[in-house]
């Protein structure tokens, strides 16, 4: 089984085939949002919230949302401070990349997530969403919004 570090945005795309499906994720301190890609990398679609308790049990959730979906590679938010520096919540993505990459075994990159969030309100605003629904699920849809621009450079 190869074992990959954290790749560049170009060494990743290098690896990943069409009709492979993609993870995105929206790290954060109390919840983890996912989403995944369609196999032709159109659409990312919110997937689901989950709360990121212990470390543990978030990577054997994340190991049935890879088997379940034949997850190929992981695209996790990046948080950079709007100036374009990293910041402590940087470091603790790397972090949790780090543990990512060495229990699936799967290529991952980081994408730039700022103003995920708020793509994702906005978003979730356009479509109608009532404000109980938009927090219960801004954590996925985040994930969904880092996922999608990810693909979107793909497409270039």
């Amino acid at each position: 089984m190869k074992t990959y570090n954290l790749l560049e945005n170009s060494d990743f795309a290098k690896l990943i085939t069409e009709g492979s499906r993609l993870l995105g994720i929206d790290p954060g301190k109390r919840n983890v949002g996912i989403a995944i890609c369609d196999p032709s990398h159109l659409i990312a679609t919110p997937y689901e919230t989950i709360q990121a308790k212990k470390l543990k049990n978030l990577l054997e959730e994340l190991d049935k949302i890879i088997i379940e979906n034949n997850i190929k590679g992981i695209v996790v938010g990046h948080p950079i401070n709007m100036d374009g520096t990293e910041g402590p919540r940087s470091q603790s993505t790397k972090d949790f990349v780090k543990n990512i990459i060495k229990h699936t075994h799967l290529p991952v990159t980081l994408w730039d997530e700022r103003l995920s969030s708020v793509g994702a309100f906005k978003s979730m605003q356009d479509l109608g969403i009532n404000s109980s629904s938009k927090k219960d699920k801004l954590d996925e849809n985040s994930a969904a919004f880092i996922l999608q621009g990810f693909i979107d450079y793909l497409k270039k």
